[in-house]
């Protein structure tokens, strides 16, 4: 097989391949003596059809398969062996003719190939890095143990209704006259909170409500704008109340007033385990040392970022095929044609774009990403899942199960990967550049990220 290359402008490559018929004869033969053996053909024994008859009937489909097979192994090859940094899967090239199959060999075949651009990304010592760590004050620590007593926090039984109290009662509908409808709507135990009710003169109607009230009101002019709401109210199907304008008692039976927990030996034993914690200042300290750590991954995180965004400007605009890059964009998605590669090709070409820069990072800086690098991420990440609904003191062995679970799951692979090369790329980069130690509050840092 003869392959030669073109690459005039670096980035649009040509590779065109001459398959001979030695190239292929071979594994085609081999391939339709096993069609011989299989063939079932009405007068002959099996394995004894004529090879003549196997050739017409399947000769050039092996043929043709054989030579797509054949192609793929050698453009993959040449460009491994040649250490040209393909972008996308080759695409057959406009510059090619018909192949007429049925005709002997030689076959020539054309491709296309988007070759990334040459450019060098280096971080060193004279390159300056801004860092932020974020302040862990007694402001940030209240809100997290207002936070810790909320969600260990229970219901009371009251008297009388305050904002945010759930009222639980019975609903009926009234006719014209402001009388219960006979045969009209009807829900016992119908749980409202009034402080979600969308329109303001609908939620007073339950200021100052007591137990046993009467509450006369519109669930549609509360809920102007959601059907489901209403439905959900009065056990109805939506299409049900679309057209309901009528007015509903609600006499209330149960009023339930959510009640933060005390910070006490209770909730320490809660949030950290039994006997972990012995006192506020202690449970403090420990707020304090489990923030510093979950910020100090949102400090890393910045910190990446903040690497990508020098690096692109440090590398300066770069050329791309774009022609190319957009069919090989429409091919991958098809389905949602033009107007959604023009939509999204200026984006996709800024993730390349980092992605080539952090590939050089990665290769500069020897960083291989092991089993147990993956297994590490996924329990961070694991721990962090359950550390948002407050979940502090899981055994170690659950967090690990946890994660082998997700590890299961391709979806969640090269995302883990990824974070895994993170991981590495961000704690050698920040002993190569000299860091700008900066400090934020976490509103002032949060307010940083959404700029971004």
């Amino acid at each position: 097989m003869k392959i030669s290359f073109e690459n005039p402008d670096k980035v649009n490559g040509l590779l065109t391949l001459t398959v001979e018929e030695a190239d292929y004869k071979e594994n085609v033969e081999k391939t339709l003596k096993n069609y011989r053996k299989k063939a079932n053909v009405p007068g002959f024994r099996p394995g004894m059809v004529p090879m003549g008859m196997i050739k017409r009937q399947f000769g050039t489909t092996a043929k043709v398969d054989e030579i797509n097979k054949l192609l793929g192994e050698q453009i993959y090859k040449y460009v491994k062996d040649n250490n040209i940094q393909m972008l996308g899967e080759p695409l057959p090239s406009d510059k090619q003719e018909p192949v007429d199959m049925e005709k002997e060999a030689p076959y020539t075949f054309m491709f296309d190939i988007a070759v990334a651009p040459e450019f060098k990304a280096e971080l060193t010592g004279d390159d300056t890095i801004d860092y932020y760590t974020i302040t862990v004050d007694d402001k940030i620590i209240d809100q997290q143990i207002d936070v810790f007593a909320s969600r260990a926090g229970h219901y009371d039984k009251v008297e009388d209704y305050q904002a945010n109290d759930m009222l639980k009662g019975d609903i009926r509908e009234l006719d014209e006259n402001g009388n219960t409808k006979e045969g009209g709507i009807t829900v016992e135990g119908a749980v409202l909170m009034p402080e979600y009710i969308k329109v303001e003169d609908q939620k007073k109607l339950f200021d100052g409500a007591k137990l046993g009230d009467i509450i006369t009101f519109n669930p549609k002019k509360a809920y102007p704008e959601s059907d489901i709401e209403v439905s959900s109210l009065l056990k109805m199907k939506k299409e049900e109340v679309a057209d309901l304008t009528a007015d509903f008692s609600y006499q209330i039976t149960e009023i339930s007033r959510y009640v933060k927990a005390e910070v006490n030996q209770d909730l320490f034993d809660q949030v950290y385990g039994k006997d972990v914690i012995k006192d506020e200042k202690d449970f403090r300290e420990k707020i304090a040392e489990g923030l510093k750590a979950q910020f100090a991954v949102d400090s890393d995180f910045k910190f990446i970022q903040d690497v990508r965004k020098y690096l692109v400007d440090k590398v300066g605009a770069l050329t791309y095929p774009d022609a190319l890059l957009k069919r090989i964009m429409l091919n991958n998605n098809k389905d949602k044609g033009e107007e959604f590669v023009e939509k999204n090709y200026e984006q996709s070409i800024k993730e390349l774009t980092w992605h080539l820069i952090k590939e050089q990072l990665v290769k500069a800086n020897g960083i291989k990403i092991e089993d147990a690098d993956i297994e590490e991420t996924a329990k961070e990440a694991a721990k962090a899942q359950f550390a948002q609904y407050g979940m502090n003191n899981i055994p170690e062995e659950y967090i690990e199960n946890y994660a082998k679970d997700m590890l299961k799951k391709r979806e969640y692979i090269d995302s883990f990967v990824d974070r895994s090369i993170d991981r590495k790329l961000t704690e050698i980069l920040k002993n190569v550049v000299k860091l700008e130690n900066k400090t934020a509050t976490l509103e002032e840092f949060n307010k940083m990220m959404q700029a971004e």
